[in-house]
């Protein structure tokens, strides 16, 4: 009888139990049904070029390609096609700072000045460049204004322009979040001086390698041109009707005449590499978590308010939890990572003809993702 009394309790609690679990998180939608609707996204927007990938667990549950690497030699897209990321790059710029920080090399609240000399804006530290809130101008403005485009400038070029031609600040430091690409080009020099160490072999050596990420990199244009499995990014021109490479238009594209910059772009790679990427900031393998914590942290600004931006990541909350996220946008190109961190979900986005459809497509796969 005792047995019995207590038996009859204990399977209500289970029971209970289950389901609160069930009704607090939504049973994931199965591969089958997530395909068959992304599926039919994408046969509605047929001219759609580029990869998608999303992943429970780390594990792909839907990986397709979509129209051309090169629109006009037509080689077919690949599941392995590699892309620049634009500004995707900047949460990898911020992992070199995460890790300077973590051997003791640098501190988030160092004045940038330690480290660059003579940038007529005083009063910036790292952090602020980290979350977007230095009140720095922008660097491209007054390369585009002044910079012969013959030529290709790299960090050291576009931080001499701002103290040869020093236009002034947007803000107080820290009084604000306006997004910053002056910023990020800034932390790959400092992450150089710090390190002693190439940006770029950096990146190599400490990142890419270690996570088995074997077809990013930080290429030149040449070096991009002798890739065959290059994805090229293309505008639609209307009066030709069709789609062109963006790189057809050189004057226009500060990816080619701002080519060698390091930091706030750059880096090119596939969906499957940026999948073990997603994987390692689930481990140490880089950081400790604790240091990783602060780079999914919002920025505190002057008035004790917050920015919902951490260190190269955007951060929203949604009802599956915590997400951080980026976009990414050169000429031609637009890229997405949204990891569902608390879900353990990943929606990964490499678009080469700028389509105009991406918002739509966008929140149709974060909809399918989150049901």
């Amino acid at each position: 009888m005792t047995l019995l009394r207590y038996r009859l309790p204990l399977a209500i609690v289970v029971i209970s139990a289950l389901f609160f679990v069930a009704y607090t998180y939504p049973n994931p939608k199965s591969s089958t049904s997530l395909e068959k609707e992304l599926d039919a996204l994408f046969a509605d927007i047929p001219d759609f070029s580029g990869v998608v990938l999303i992943a429970n667990g780390g594990k792909p549950v839907y990986e397709k390609a979509f129209g051309y690497q090169n629109f006009e030699t037509k080689t077919p897209m690949t599941t392995g096609s590699i892309f620049e990321l634009a500004s995707v790059s900047k949460q990898f710029t911020a992992m070199t700072i995460l890790m300077l920080k973590q051997e003791g090399k640098l501190e988030y609240d160092d004045r940038i000045d330690k480290y660059i000399s003579n940038l007529p804006y005083p009063g910036i530290t790292i952090r602020h460049l980290l979350n977007h809130t230095s009140g720095l101008p922008d660097y491209q403005d007054v390369m585009d204004k002044y910079w012969d485009k013959t030529k290709v400038a790299d960090n050291a070029d576009n931080i001499a322009y701002l103290i040869k031609y020093h236009p002034p600040k947007l803000f107080e430091p820290g009084a604000k979040y306006e997004y910053s690409n002056t910023g990020y080009m800034l932390l790959a020099s400092i992450a150089e001086r710090a390190s002693g160490q190439d940006f770029i072999q950096f990146c190599r050596s400490r990142i890419f390698n270690p996570v088995g990420m074997t077809h990013t990199d930080i290429p030149t244009l040449d070096q991009k041109v002798k890739l065959p499995t290059m994805a090229w990014g293309h505008l639609y021109v209307p009066e030709k009707k069709r789609y062109v490479r963006a790189d057809s238009f050189p004057q226009f594209n500060y990816a080619i005449w701002l080519g060698n910059r390091k930091g706030p772009g750059r880096i090119s790679s596939t969906a499957d590499d940026l999948l073990k990427w997603d994987r390692a900031l689930y481990s140490s393998q880089l950081v400790n978590h604790q240091t990783l914590a602060e780079a999914f942290k919002p920025a505190r600004l002057n008035d004790g308010t917050t920015s919902p931006y951490g260190f190269g990541w955007e951060l929203q909350q949604s009802k599956l939890g915590k997400v951080v996220r980026h976009s990414g946008d050169n000429p031609g190109y637009k890229t997405q990572i949204i990891r569902y961190v608390d879900a353990d979900k990943t929606i990964i986005l490499l678009c080469n003809n700028a389509h105009e459809k991406l918002p739509t497509i966008l929140k149709t796969i974060e909809t399918t993702v989150v049901q």
